[in-house]
């Protein structure tokens, strides 16, 4: 059995839930198969729950025992918990086994469409085509701060990218991971999604697909898989995003608080990986910057998500609105699942820091585009930051 416990940053729980759940693919029907659960002893006949935890779990729609028994799989849109205050991600140990981390390449994001317009008075010609490059093995070696994302939606597991950030509040000691929106909320038309989970150096050893079936989970998962126990995007990505992108798309970022899924060392996530990026709030201009190198792990054809790949290219500039943000644009051909995978740039104190992430591109890809970052994302930072200041 998988035991259960709460993420939620107010409220701890020693005792275990038990869950059941099994592998899956990419449809929500096969995601956590609990066709056994009935036969499993059931420890929330003799765990005894806060109080307080249960009636806090309620209020946010969770009952544990439908939790445990597959509820987590129900996306009905009237019970899809979409507000910023709504986030609740029970964490469900061993749920990310390798094989279900391996299936789980449905990517969020969408090609460029309705909803997206470019405004040619801020939007500088599309750039040419650049060819990732695959990142030397080990990861952890070359890009510590980078790691894959899993949750699951409506259509089944999910997946993209992201990076581990320095945590002003915890110097040293970060468990802050920066994303896409997209990769934690589904926006303007649906909510948050569930059993998020970041995975720093994912398949550390570049192996191909065909190599990871029955893989050892501490080759898939060499610093182990770290769950969100708070997570927040902005305003205008749950108000206005949307599949192709949308209104929200120049604030489509997110920052999630992650706790290891078994207790771990008591190492915080930045001393476990060695390392964390800074965030350039007052990111420079397309025009000042002379090169951006994103990173992620691009899932869509012709990649399989397994392996890690960067592009370096020098941004330009992409306007969703006249009357928003104008974002960066580079010439990267990844695909979906490389979404809230880092941009880094040399800051304005002259260190590499994280001045963007993917958010956006066409089918087939040519370019990527991403939210420069300025106050609005500063914003959701430090609410986060704030909120687990030392600890």
């Amino acid at each position: 059995m998988r035991p259960i416990r709460s993420a939620m940053a107010a409220v701890s729980i020693a005792a275990a839930l038990a869950l059941t759940a099994t592998g899956c693919g990419t449809s929500e029907n096969s995601a956590g198969d609990t066709s056994d659960a009935a036969s499993e002893e059931n420890l929330l006949d003799r765990i005894k729950i806060p109080k307080e935890l249960e009636e806090r779990l309620k209020e946010h729609g969770i009952d544990l025992a439908k939790w445990r028994d597959g509820a987590w799989r129900d996306f009905d849109k009237d019970k899809w918990l979409r507000e910023a205050q709504d986030f609740v991600n029970p964490i469900i140990e061993d749920l990310w086994n390798p094989d279900r981390m391996r299936e789980a390449e449905t990517p969020p994001d969408r090609p460029v469409g309705q909803g997206i317009t470019e405004d040619g008075a801020v939007s500088d010609p599309e750039p040419r085509p650049v060819t990732p490059r695959p990142v030397s093995a080990p990861y952890r070696s070359g890009v510590p701060e980078a790691g894959k994302v899993f949750f699951d939606g409506p259509e089944g597991s999910m997946v993209c990218s992201a990076t581990v950030v320095e945590d002003p509040a915890n110097p040293g000691k970060s468990n802050l991971v920066w994303t896409a929106g997209h990769c934690v909320h589904a926006g303007k038309d649906g909510g948050w999604y569930r059993n998020i989970a970041f995975v720093p150096s994912y398949n550390d050893a570049a192996r191909p697909a065909g190599e990871l079936d029955g893989a050892p989970k501490d080759e898939v998962a060499p610093h182990g898989v770290w769950w969100g126990d708070w997570a927040k995007t902005s305003e205008q990505w749950i108000g206005e995003g949307a599949k192709t992108g949308g209104r929200g798309a120049p604030f489509d970022f997110a920052v999630i608080h992650v706790t290891p899924e078994k207790g771990g060392s008591g190492k915080s996530l930045e001393e476990t990986v060695g390392s964390a990026l800074p965030v350039e709030f007052d990111a420079p201009s397309a025009r000042e910057l002379t090169e951006v190198t994103a990173t992620g792990y691009p899932a869509a054809a012709p990649f399989d998500g397994e392996r890690m790949f960067q592009c370096a290219d020098d941004p330009g500039r992409f306007s969703v609105r006249t009357d928003q943000p104008t974002m960066y644009r580079i010439g990267c051909t990844m695909t979906g699942g490389a979404s809230g995978g880092g941009w880094v740039a040399e800051g304005r104190d002259g260190r590499p820091a994280l001045v963007s992430n993917t958010s956006i591109g066409p089918v087939p890809a040519r370019w990527l585009a991403g939210p420069r970052l300025g106050s609005e994302a500063k914003a959701v930072f430090d609410a986060v930051s704030e909120k687990f200041a030392g600890r």
